[in-house]
């Protein structure tokens, strides 16, 4: 079904939507469902949540007229139409119940089934659940073909991705439907089988797990890391500072979850590291410390540790080899610049000097390099986003004389980018990174979990990154990200950098990656 297929149609207008869990996602559900016109009944088994949970929905909407951001009589109608109940009963007449309860199976099907008994047969009963299997969840159901998942992200009023999951015995007329509601609510619904994690959770865990690995084994600290993934990857906020936002108990606990859920597939095996913070109680902001310290109020820290100056660096002449882009800049900056006609055996490109070569990582560590270069003095350099202010991680080899490493890498000054010293590891930050998602992004649609249009849109709406990872990888190349993978995997001797087999045929075809039957 493509992205926002509206073949069932969308609920009426008019049609009660109810929802039960008065809690922050339960409350954001309901007002983005009276925001589209439906009259929504508000439930919470804790008495008095449902109020509470009106009053700071017209408390956001009082703020959001005060910057214009809507009309004082759309607030007002909203709220007329949001109406807090006392029991599951005044849900009798609703047309779509969400769920966003507690995360239990037990309960979730309990719910279910008190539900059943009351709606009419044709009411669509879809869980909020980010974790819990939908097939699970309607296998104690009378009807399980109207059970379905439709997983929203917090804040639900501003982020526009909804996954609609599918469960075994979900009805695809059913999925239609709540896709086209979905749309029609102003969201952007994509397609999921109900697997573990579904789309974003699954396919977000490299961002997390790769910085974890590079933080324990010293490459860098956790503001460099974050610095790096921000200003050299383009994401709006660096693997440490999300897990610190949303909790490492909670990152920590979904990591297990999908862990336990896929056999124990090395892919997912969560960190000691996060554990160990799990374990003193440093959850993050909500904690007060995490990764960073918060109990002063102070941000996460934006200077990194070896941030390399070049501005001294008298420019020398440069053999190129490989494609460069902007290699021109070099010549404008002052570097006289030969380019040979043969391709880079060092990387995607070298540049090499009388003081020794500077080559774009290919995965491989410069340490590895010098076998190759027969010279002792070789840097490698990590994928950067263009951009203005962009930033570049670089490594250098064990051999490397100290007094060469900053002319070594001086040229990436005038290319546009801002040298990071880390320690020398394969595929660096940002280019291991996004090799990694598109390698879980690709293992996720030869899976048949979602199709590679809604993978790409749900990852750049769903967790705000700058590119979709299957649109990525085929910007960078897939041979290269294949490469990537295929040095990870050699250095670590990890099943987890394991290659898909999607990945691998679509290097073969010469094609991006689409659906198998595409």
């Amino acid at each position: 079904m493509p992205t926002g297929s509206a073949d069932a149609g969308a609920l009426d207008a008019s049609a009660i939507v109810g929802v039960v869990g008065a809690g922050t996602m339960g409350s954001g559900i309901a007002q983005v469902a009276a925001a589209a016109g439906h009259p929504v009944r508000l439930f919470d088994m804790q008495p008095g949540a449902a109020e509470r949970a009106k009053a700071r929905v017209v408390a956001a909407l009082d703020i959001d007229v005060s910057k214009s951001r809507t009309t004082r009589e759309a607030a007002d109608a909203l709220s007329a139409r949001l109406i807090p109940v006392a029991s599951l009963e005044e849900m009798k007449d609703a047309r779509l119940i969400v769920e966003a309860i507690i995360e239990d199976l037990g309960a979730k099907q309990s719910l279910i089934g008190q539900l059943e008994a009351l709606v009419a047969a044709d009411t669509i009963l879809a869980s909020n659940t980010s974790s819990i299997s939908i097939t699970a969840i309607a296998a104690k159901a009378k009807v399980p073909g109207r059970v379905v998942g439709m997983h929203f992200f917090n804040p639900v009023p501003r982020m526009r991705l909804v996954e609609i999951v599918t469960g075994l015995t979900t009805g695809r007329e059913i999925a239609q439907r709540l896709s086209a509601t979905a749309t029609a609510w102003g969201k952007r619904p994509v397609l999921a089988r109900s697997t573990p994690g579904f789309i974003v959770n699954r396919i977000a865990r490299p961002f997390y797990s790769e910085g974890l690995r590079l933080l324990g084994e010293q490459v860098s600290d956790v503001a460099t890391l974050d610095f790096l993934l921000r200003a050299g990857g383009g994401f709006r906020m660096g693997p440490f500072e999300v897990m610190d936002l949303v909790g490492n108990d909670v990152n920590y606990a979904v990591t297990s979850s999908i862990f336990e859920a896929y056999s124990f597939d090395p892919r997912f095996k969560p960190s000691l590291k996060q554990r160990e913070l799990v374990d003193a109680g440093f959850l993050g902001r909500k904690s007060g410390r995490g990764y960073y310290d918060y109990e002063h109020g102070t941000p996460p820290a934006t200077t990194v540790a070896r941030l390399i100056d070049c501005a001294h660096v008298t420019p020398e002449p440069l053999l190129l080899r490989g494609k460069l882009r902007g290699a021109e800049a070099l010549a404008a900056a002052g570097w006289p610049i030969t380019v040979a006609a043969d391709e880079s055996p060092y990387g995607l490109w070298s540049l090499e000097s009388a003081n020794g070569t500077l080559a774009m990582s290919d995965g491989r560590c410069a340490t590895e390099l010098v076998t190759l270069t027969g010279q002792r003095n070789v840097a490698v350099c990590d994928w950067w986003r263009e951009s203005p202010k962009a930033a570049c991680a670089v490594a250098y080899a064990w051999q490397c004389a100290d007094d060469v490493k900053t002319t070594l890498v001086a040229p990436l000054k005038a290319l546009g980018a801002a040298p990071v010293e880390i320690a020398d590891t394969p595929g660096l930050v940002v280019l291991r990174t996004v090799a990694m998602l598109a390698n879980e992004a690709a293992e996720a649609v030869h899976q048949g979990v979602a199709s590679a249009a809604d993978i790409d849109l749900a990852m750049r709406d769903g967790v705000n990154y700058p590119q979709g990872p299957l649109e990525w990888a085929q910007g960078i190349g897939l041979a290269t990200i294949l490469g990537v993978l295929a040095h990870l995997h050699r250095y670590y001797e990890d099943d987890r950098y394991r290659a898909s087999p999607l990945l691998r045929h679509h290097v073969w075809a010469g094609r991006a990656i689409k659906d198998p039957a595409s």
